[in-house]
């Protein structure tokens, strides 16, 4: 391909390609985690763009450069808009831009909120498995039955083959019970049941992971520290500083995930210090803090959600498109040199 031609790359094109892929797109979250831990990345902090009048709405932009075997920049532009769920649309829509890091010119534009799920889903999963007490985990506990969960079970079904039962729970029950539907019809040996209350879930699982749509913390109860207890906080902004305080914490990035009014930086708020932070999951990873847990407290991984990863998958999705020439290819998308142009 010319260096002045451009790619694009639909949802359906990026579904498509990702496929069937969950453990490669694993495997190529963990690479981007270690690259970054090891300074071969940049990775500024990402930039909120918010709406006076609506401020449960953002757009986000995260850009980033991730070198080692990607050597790749670009930026995710990701909207989250809660209200789209009451007109039957997804809350998130996002575009992800490649570019070179030869020319700078843009490589692909790509429809990012598949990679957004999907990326964010691998890394829950791959806390999952670093975090795994002995034996496993029978059953997983849902809080936010929505896309990002719906994800995060898939992935969870190859990280901890263990899991054979999955509790829910929604605010909204017509949202958790076509969550409940979706997963019996996806995910085969897996037995789903809708819990009454959110109580229950804390009551029955090891394993739980979160993605509401919570701008604010809304669970305050310290005692959900449990021993064995591994806490998916993909939401981050569900707990109060003392529940956080009450746990061990692991996070993709300290720098980024303290900032923005998240559970951590409310932490870090009360108390001047980011001392509550155990270690990151690159840590774990590279088998440098091989004890992230007490035994008498829950483990909770917070992942800000970093650029990096964003444009690893899309990097992986990009090499396959050109390959299977999928997606739309314009040529001489950039102009004639301007001592070209009359």
């Amino acid at each position: 391909m010319h260096d002045n031609d451009l790619w694009i790359l639909r949802g359906a094109d990026v579904d498509s390609l990702l496929s069937g892929r969950e453990l490669e797109i694993m495997q190529t979250v963990e690479d981007a985690y270690l690259a970054h831990a090891a300074g071969r990345s940049n990775l500024p902090h990402s930039t909120f763009l918010r709406f006076p009048d609506s401020p449960q709405n953002r757009i986000i932009g995260l850009p980033a450069y991730l070198g080692d075997r990607f050597d790749t920049a670009g930026i995710k532009w990701v909207s989250s808009f809660p209200d789209n769920l009451k007109e039957s649309l997804d809350r998130a829509s996002a575009v992800v831009i490649l570019n070179s890091t030869s020319s700078g010119r843009p490589e692909v534009i790509m429809e990012g909120s598949i990679i957004s799920a999907r990326r964010t889903a691998a890394g829950a999963a791959l806390a999952a498995k670093y975090l795994a007490v002995e034996g496993g985990y029978a059953a997983i506990g849902i809080i936010g039955c929505g896309l990002i969960n719906y994800e995060t079970i898939r992935f969870l079904r190859l990280a901890c083959p263990e899991i054979r039962r999955c509790v829910i729970f929604d605010l909204n029950q017509q949202r958790a019970t076509q969550f409940k539907d979706k997963c019996s019809i996806a995910f085969d040996g897996i037995q789903v049941e809708i819990a009454d209350e959110i109580q229950d879930v804390w009551r029955e699982n090891l394993l739980i992971s979160l993605a509401t749509t919570a701008g604010e913390p809304h669970l305050f109860d310290p005692s959900i520290s449990l021993p064995a207890r591994t806490i998916l906080h993909l939401s981050l902004r569900d707990f109060s500083p003392e529940v956080i305080l009450a746990c061990d914490n692991i996070v993709d990035d300290s720098d980024h995930v303290c900032r923005a009014q998240t559970s951590l930086h409310l932490a870090e708020l009360a108390t001047g210090n980011r001392d509550f932070i155990t270690c990151s999951l690159a840590d774990l990873m590279a088998g440098e803090k091989r004890v992230a847990r007490r035994t008498e407290r829950a483990a909770i991984f917070s992942p800000f959600g970093l650029g990096i990863l964003d444009l690893a998958i899309s990097k992986l999705v990009y090499r396959l498109a050109v390959a299977e020439k999928k997606g739309i290819r314009i040529e001489a998308f950039q102009p004639p040199t301007w001592t070209q142009r009359t």
